[in-house]
């Protein structure tokens, strides 16, 4: 007997993978180092690490988990809305409009990460 992967187990894997993956984001935009000014003055300790290419890496981070969630959710969508015409034919047009408005709120949610990260990087 065969079994398979459910939703459950796949939504539990697909979050700890997210998780991985945001620890190693935070390695990457964290400074590397502090150097520790020596001045006569008593200057403070800066940062060791270029402005642009964090704000580059925490983009690319924004939009690729809100590509990688929006994908999943339109999946997961699709995929119901499938199971659901098949169990009750008659009731496809109103599955299938819901399931489109579904669609367009999630794409939506795509594209202002999209517009969060292009502020990110050209704004602050």
């Amino acid at each position: 007997m065969k079994t398979y992967l459910n939703a459950n187990k796949a939504l539990l894997i697909i979050a700890a993978l997210l998780a991985v993956v945001l620890i190693f984001a935070v390695y990457i935009i964290a400074p590397s180092g502090i150097a520790l000014a020596d001045g006569e003055n008593g200057q403070s300790a800066q940062p060791v690490q270029n402005e642009k290419a964090s704000k580059a890496y925490s983009a690319a981070i924004v939009v690729g988990l809100a590509a990688f969630a929006g994908a999943l959710a339109m999946g997961i969508t699709i995929m119901k809305s499938n199971e659901g015409i098949a169990r009750q034919p008659e009731a496809a047009g109103k599955i299938r409009t819901n399931m489109m408005l579904g669609l367009v709120f999630i794409e939506t949610v795509i594209i202002y990460a999209l517009v969060v990260a292009i502020l990110i990087i050209f704004v602050l």
